[in-house]
């Protein structure tokens, strides 16, 4: 990073663009080396192509410190994704798979990419629709947690799945979930309506009854 940048008299230009804090002015190299040893300070070129080049009046070993810590901060945000495997036999039992569906499960909510794949023994590639009805499977039973960015394929001994995490806030339901809360809210509707109908009902009955209540009145004071 030190030789990065040019400072001072390795700026050669006619002329610069000084930043600080102040705004921007455009002055003759010559003016913003005389400004920068007035304040004990450095003219370092920050943005070199730019036209004129823009520079800073600082310490040089501050900014340099600014950047290196600049650039830390940066690669701890930087969200690291690895790539996990989860090897299947072609006739994987339900136990099994269950254990490695829960493991691909909790590398996906780690925003970790999933690489599942069957491998086949010598003759049991002729199972391989097994294969890739195992790791359709898997993939339709992670749909909540991951998308599938390549369906099986068979490379050599190997068939392959990649799953990439959905991003967070975007998961969405499976066909399951879905159905399962259509049916509840359609059932919730139908009772809402039913509870309705009969408090209407009930509504009605009450006014027939005052209504013949007071006309047998009438009639007994006719």
């Amino acid at each position: 990073m030190k030789n990065q940048y040019r400072v001072n008299e390795q700026i050669h230009v006619r002329e610069v663009r000084v930043v600080s804090d102040n705004g921007a002015e455009v002055m003759p190299t010559r003016k913003a080396l005389d400004l920068a040893r007035q304040q004990g300070q450095d003219l370092v070129e920050i943005s070199p192509n730019a036209q004129p080049p823009v520079c800073r009046i600082i310490d040089y070993s501050k900014f340099l410190y600014q950047q290196k810590k600049r650039q830390k901060e940066m690669r701890q945000k930087q969200v690291k994704v690895e790539t996990k495997e989860i090897r299947f036999g072609p006739q994987t039992d339900e136990h099994d798979y269950q254990f490695k569906l829960k493991h691909a499960q909790e590398f996906l909510e780690e925003g970790n990419k999933v690489r599942a794949y069957v491998f086949f023994h010598g003759r049991s590639i002729l199972f391989k629709e097994q294969g890739e009805v195992l790791l359709l499977r898997f993939a339709n039973d992670l749909e909540e947690y991951g998308k599938v960015e390549q369906m099986p394929k068979l490379e050599g001994k190997k068939m392959f799945l990649y799953l990439a995490p959905k991003k967070s806030g975007t998961v969405k339901q499976s066909q399951q979930k879905r159905d399962r809360l259509a049916a509840e809210a359609a059932a919730k509707a139908q009772a809402d309506t039913q509870k309705e109908q009969e408090a209407k009902d009930n509504g009605l009955f009450a006014n027939a009854k005052n209504g013949a209540d007071a006309l047998k009145k009438l009639n007994k004071e006719g």
